[in-house]
């Protein structure tokens, strides 16, 4: 590949029409690799797509689209129409179609003033009409479709519809052919053919059509690759099938010449071909039904989607398509809509679903300043939202983003697939011919149509196509499953490393813990609730997190708070208060001891808390002793259960965290971590992983904050808390949605099955052919046995790779 700027790169993704194997996917793959400018290239034959990254100085996409036309194949296109409001001289229609005609896939823009219309040509794996029309209206103007071509699902209902007509009249014109070979068998001499059946020119015409009709499309691959120096599915096919056909050509023309008697025709083998022929459009019709059901996460996903919008403009309520809002407009959301996209509570509270998104059963209750995502279902109060996000910016669209290029990325294990399938198809050939020359001249001397008939077989039984479906399949239906419980892969190789991952490093804060400290013990003197209403007056002046999180469990407790006369922080000791003209201070120790407070009958049970990891303070009313409060920040509900599901699958499991020995072990006991590293620095925590690594440990690190992205970009996995940062989720491999350790065990075992469902189909799809090739090398294989045996090996392996769509883990 030519020798680019890493940090010049662009990436596209062109959709791909044409391939037949793998063998196709790794051609273009290498055609478009030689391209000077060429970064990288990704071909993935399941899902029809080539992901190039490119220097734009260098290359352009009319070149890669070029390249891919001289390689046989072809790019899919489509083209929208607008009709455009809003312009109002010739400069207005320039301004649109150079903004549309720059943003990425879209090949060529046309406005048309005077009809106020505009056609795009476009490649809809970049971008949709509804980007061109978000485009449209941030140059001033609105657009609206008119006519679109169809999707991708359109597409692919067009595309089986084709297979399924070629399938009917193949099998049609086959039927005949094969009831006069099943009538040729002496066990099944009881079975009527009439004679128009047995007669070689009513052969021929029935074969011909399925030979160079419904086969066509396998003689055009195999023109094509042959063309450009290689061989593939389709080559194989070709040789196999016009053998049998032409074989039985001559040997018809032959018995014509020689007296044509119908009674006593010659032993014909057009039934081979057609039934071949037949049996592999079977197959592929599977295949592509199968095929389609692997995306089936990326469209639940899109169907989570609000379709309109109920928003505020110029003092009116109206409501539009969801792709017309803008960010900054303010959306009303009713009792049981959908959050029609990502923003900010204004007014209002209620109790949102997440579980689409995040995986969290249980509604999360919103208020003003409590942010909300596109997608998620509201409870039964009204929520006046500000639209923060919309679009491709909303975290539903970035959610199908990921998984899109995951399931569009390789795995490296399907490197050997990649070398196999590139090699498999002329070495097969050269088996073939060997085969016939030992049929023909050593076993059965003389006898063509036997050491042809062998042949046939070797070329049929040897189609690398489950061999090129084993991986991708397995890591769209993996992937895609993952998502929907809440686990975003960011690609193949990540999904593949995870199941190596032998040590997980936890940081505590906000992914063991809750990372938002809570009131969790009062002991007073005296009445508790009077201690509490001093405490919450005074510790509500003060800024400080621990403070903030007394006051807010002091106001749960529905404890009314009276106000303050004065207000004093000592850093390091505590706070000093004036609360109806009584003073309080709380504090530490040594607070105590400075305003000679005799506290020490409260030392032991202090102690005592801050061993079970909590931040314990004195209070002393008119410097007497009046109680004590601790504030803790308390583990997630699900860690204990997460840990021991680690444990129970063979990993070490470490906590890591900036805190104190003392209240991190406090914590680590809680939920059963036996190894701790406490009082680590956020630039340490990324050695901390590195001295693992070094002991040649696979390392996951799992975080949720700006200081873990540094350790989350060193692990072997670094998996990013989905209620985090960000920045963290930006540097993570995975990204678990729902907020809790729950995922972890989750991520691991989905990345397991996976791995064992690609070996799956890589054992079956690599040990079929070579044992097909020798059963049929040996005369132990009719052709049409070995055509029905290759069309259920992609079928398989297919309805294998889907069985990870139902999986139920235990998280």
């Amino acid at each position: 590949m030519g020798a680019t700027d890493a940090s010049a790169t662009k990436q596209t993704t062109l959709q791909i029409t044409g391939m037949t194997c793998a063998a196709c996917a790794n051609r273009i793959e290498k055609g478009l690799g030689k391209i000077d400018g060429v970064a990288a290239v990704n071909v993935n034959f399941a899902m029809e797509q080539a992901s190039v990254h490119y220097d734009p100085a260098k290359v352009d996409r009319s070149r890669l689209e070029e390249t891919i036309k001289k390689l046989g194949y072809d790019t899919v296109k489509e083209v929208v129409q607008f009709k455009l409001e809003g312009m109002t001289c010739a400069a207005c229609a320039s301004r649109i179609e150079k903004g549309l005609s720059r943003m990425p896939g879209v090949t060529s823009a046309t406005v048309n003033f005077a009809m106020e219309t505009a056609r795009v040509e476009y490649s809809p794996a970049e971008v949709s009409a509804e980007d061109m029309q978000r485009k449209v209206q941030q140059l001033g103007y609105r657009a609206i479709a008119e006519q679109e071509n169809d999707n991708a699902e359109d597409r692919r209902g067009r595309d089986i519809r084709r297979q399924q007509r070629r399938l009917l009249l193949s099998a049609a014109l086959s039927l005949p052919l094969l009831w006069s070979m099943v009538a040729h068998f002496s066990f099944t001499s009881w079975i009527y053919a009439p004679e128009w059946v047995m007669n070689p020119w009513i052969q021929l015409i029935l074969a011909t059509p399925v030979q160079f009709y419904v086969g066509w499309p396998f003689y055009a691959g195999a023109y094509k690759a042959l063309r450009n120096g290689s061989a593939n599915m389709d080559v194989l096919i070709s040789l196999g099938t016009s053998a049998a056909y032409l074989y039985s050509l001559y040997l018809t023309l032959d018995w014509f010449a020689r007296g044509a008697d119908a009674h006593h025709g010659p032993p014909l083998y057009f039934e081979t071909s057609a039934i071949l022929i037949t049996l592999v459009v079977l197959g592929k019709l599977f295949e592509s039904l199968a095929k389609g059901r692997t995306s089936e996460a990326i469209q639940s996903l899109m169907g989570l989607q609000a379709k309109t919008a109920l928003v505020e403009r110029s003092g009116q309520e109206l409501t539009i398509p969801v792709e017309e809002v803008l960010a900054g407009d303010i959306v009303l959301v009713r009792p049981g809509d959908k959050v029609p996209v990502d923003g900010v509570v204004l007014e209002g509270e209620s109790a949102v679903d997440e579980s689409m998104l995040t995986g969290e059963s249980l509604p999360v209750g919103k208020k003003a300043g409590d942010t909300v995502i596109g997608a998620t279902i509201n409870g039964n109060g009204v929520l006046r939202v500000r639209a923060t996000k919309v679009g491709k910016d909303t975290a539903l669209a970035q959610i199908i983003k990921v998984v899109e290029e995951a399931q569009g990325s390789k795995a490296p294990i399907q490197r050997i697939a990649d070398v196999i399938s590139g090699i498999f198809v002329p070495i097969v050939a050269g088996i073939a011919v060997v085969a016939f020359l030992v049929w023909y001249f050593v076993v059965t001397p003389g006898d063509f149509a036997g050491a042809l008939e062998k042949a046939i077989a070797i070329l049929v039984i040897a189609c690398p196509c489950a061999l090129g479906l084993a991986t991708p399949t397995s890591i769209m239906a993996g992937s895609g499953r993952a998502a929907e419980l809440g686990i975003l892969f960011k690609g193949g190789e990540h999904l593949e490393q995870t199941h190596r991952i032998d040590a997980v490093i936890l940081d505590k804060t906000g992914t063991v813990t809750k990372g938002k400290p809570e009131l969790t013990d009062v002991a007073a003197e005296g009445d508790e609730t009077e201690l509490l209403r001093l405490v919450g007056a005074a510790e509500k002046n003060s800024e400080h997190p621990l403070a903030e999180a007394i006051v807010a469990g002091i106001r749960d407790l529905r404890i009314e708070l009276p106000g303050t006369e004065s207000f004093e922080a000592i850093p390091g000791y505590g706070i000093r208060a004036a609360v109806e003209g009584k003073e309080v201070l709380i504090g530490t120790r040594r607070l105590m001891e400075r305003y000679n407070v005799d506290a020490s009958r409260a030392y032991e049970r202090m102690a005592r808390l801050e061993e079970a990891g909590k931040t314990a303070m004195l209070v002393a009313v008119d410097r007497r002793y009046a109680g004590i409060v601790a504030v803790a920040d308390t583990i997630k509900e699900s860690s204990k259960a997460a840990v021991s599901r680690l444990k129970a699958m063979g990993l070490e499991v470490i906590m890591i965290t900036g805190d104190n020995k003392r209240t991190a072990k406090a914590i680590a006991a809680q939920v059963g971590i036996d190894r701790v590293l406490a009082e680590v620095l956020p630039e340490g925590k990324a050695e901390e992983v590195k001295k693992l690594q070094a002991q040649g440990r696979k390392v996951a690190m799992v975080g949720d904050g700006i200081n873990d992205a540094p350790a989350l970009a060193t692990a072997d996995i670094g998996m990013a808390i989905g209620t985090g940062t960000d920045v963290a989720m930006e540097a993570a491999d995975v990204t678990l949605m729902r907020g809790d350790l729950t995922g972890i065990p989750d991520a691991i075992e989905m990345s397991r099955r996976t791995m064992r469902n690609i070996k799956q189909n890589l054992f079956w799809a690599l040990g079929y052919n070579t044992l097909g090739i020798p059963i049929a090398a040996i005369g132990l294989l009719a052709p049409w046995v070995a055509g029905a045996a290759m069309a259920l090996s992609s079928v398989s392996v297919v309805l294998n790779a889907l069985r990870l769509q139902r999986v139920k883990l235990r998280g």
